[in-house]
């Protein structure tokens, strides 16, 4: 079922071979943006007619109004099972522990006497929230995307998720619970490229947001990918993916769990063991498929585990590892060794990293305090993960008085006569007349 690749035994290959090499799930954005495009611009052109037909169309629901009313918000908190209310609760506390600490204060820089730059953090005015619901509806994501943009300060806060034939055309009743438990009062059940296109454009009763933030689908990152520029986006999300490090040390049946629960969200979603120990590959290939037997989704499961982006890559010891991890840069990534803290403090491109043998990612997708809104497809080399600062943009003000200018126009003088660009040093001259 999964497959391996070996890597003992030579010289490892560089970064740009072993990106090769890795097992990785391809998303070929290009493909859909001929799909995508026409239903974004009918968005733009007709606004809420368009999206009720489109929506017919694709999710087999035809409602007049696609704005959740407060009622049904309120319905579905009232009458949430209390564990899971419970479990959301505890959820909603420490994601905001955690962010909490990531809010950045002004800073005020004396350059000169009379010269200061202070850097402003000012969130942005509005955001849109994408929640998928499609193979699951991932009431979660309410959580990782509303605490940190409640914590920027963002005061406009708008949720697009599918709606639901089985549920009235209102969409899943647990994302709608946690909307209502975040005050959330704005939700609108839209899904798709189509939900990216309100954001963007406006229709009904959605105005125009400036950020759109969480994950979805190829055809919801295609949206994301013709509308950014118009709007910002926190990035373009591709299929869900683990990597776990691991030596003899680690436990195969916890290792199997591991990348089995990452393959139960689709079937591209990449699971890949990086080890030192052969022994440790052959007892999670062993146990795999008896546990795979075992949960509701094995088909699924199956299937990306059996994909091009999931296998067992084995190496001859943890510098190799952590090479290879680095070279991979895995949206979650476990390591499993001994020292594993130490380990862990190595790596330089992941998502987010889960220390031993007790911070499974599922921890992580739901009650760990960190996000799970995350780089995907080796973005994780050059991106973070969706945080407070997702939400907010730094503004420089600049203040210099008439003798702090008067220190440093020589020097701008100088640098723009060497850009040719003598207007800018007239600018500035003009003022000691």
């Amino acid at each position: 079922m999964l497959a391996r690749i070996d890597l003992r035994g030579s010289r490892l290959p560089g970064v740009r071979e072993l990106t090769g090499l890795l097992p990785r799930a391809g998303t070929d954005i290009d493909s859909v943006l001929a799909t995508v495009r026409p239903i974004c611009e009918d968005v733009r052109e007709r606004g809420a007619e368009a999206v009720r037909e489109i929506t017919a169309r694709f999710d087999g629901v035809d409602a007049e109004d696609f704005a959740v009313p407060q009622s049904a918000l309120d319905d579905a908190l009232a009458s949430i099972d209390p564990a899971l209310r419970e479990a959301l609760e505890e959820a909603v506390s420490r994601v905001r522990k955690v962010h909490a600490d990531q809010r950045r204060t002004d800073v005020t820089t004396e350059v000169v006497p009379g010269g200061t730059v202070t850097e402003r953090w000012v969130p942005v005015r509005r955001v849109g929230l994408y929640v998928p619901g499609g193979l699951a509806p991932l009431l979660s994501s309410v959580v990782m995307n509303v605490v940190p943009a409640q914590i920027a300060g963002v005061q406009s806060i708008a949720v697009a998720t599918p709606p639901q034939r089985d549920n009235g055309g209102l969409p899943d009743r647990g994302v709608l619970a946690a909307c209502a438990l975040l005050g959330v009062t704005e939700v609108y059940a839209v899904g798709g490229a189509q939900a990216i296109a309100v954001f963007g454009y406006g229709a009904g009763s959605c105005e125009p947001v400036d950020l759109v933030t969480g994950p979805g689908n190829v055809y919801v990152t295609a949206a994301k990918r013709l509308l950014r520029g118009l709007i910002g986006i926190d990035s373009e999300a591709g299929p869900t993916e683990v990597a776990v490090l691991a030596d003899d040390t680690a436990d195969p049946v916890h290792v199997a769990a591991d990348l089995i629960s990452q393959a139960e969200h689709d079937p591209l979603a990449g699971a890949v063991l990086v080890t030192t120990s052969e022994a440790l590959a052959d007892a999670v290939t062993a146990v795999v498929p008896e546990q795979v037997a075992a949960t509701k989704h094995s088909e699924r499961i199956t299937t990306a585990l059996g994909g091009s982006q999931s296998g067992i890559v084995l190496v001859d010891d943890l510098d190799a590892g952590l090479a290879v991890v680095d070279a991979y840069a895995a949206e979650h990534l476990e390591i499993q060794t001994r020292d594993a803290r130490e380990v862990a403090l190595r790596v330089r491109n992941a998502g987010a990293v889960f220390v031993g043998a007790w911070s499974p990612v599922s921890l992580g997708d739901y009650a760990a305090g960190s996000n799970h809104v995350l780089p995907t497809g080796g973005c994780a080399r050059h991106s973070s993960g969706l945080s407070v600062q997702t939400f907010l943009r730094g503004i420089h003000l600049v203040d210099y008085d008439e003798q702090a200018l008067a220190g440093v126009a020589r020097h701008v003088d100088v640098l723009a006569h060497a850009e040719d660009l003598p207007a800018h040093a007239a600018a500035v001259a003009v003022r000691r007349r």
